[in-house]
């Protein structure tokens, strides 16, 4: 990705920090931090912008 904002909601539950794409609402994801749960957003917006979605 080059330098792009992607807008996120995202909020911790527990130990793990929840969050979703707001241009994708339907795909969350979590991490045990807020930098990998930042890593599962980018790469679920690389998987979605791609062409390629895996079923």
């Amino acid at each position: 990705m080059n330098n792009a904002s992607l807008d996120y909601v995202y909020w911790q539950d527990e130990e793990m920090w929840l969050g979703y794409l707001d241009e994708y609402p339907d795909y969350m994801t979590q991490g045990e931090t807020i930098d990998e749960l930042k890593e599962n957003l980018t790469g679920i917006y690389k998987e979605l912008t791609s062409g390629h979605i895996r079923s």
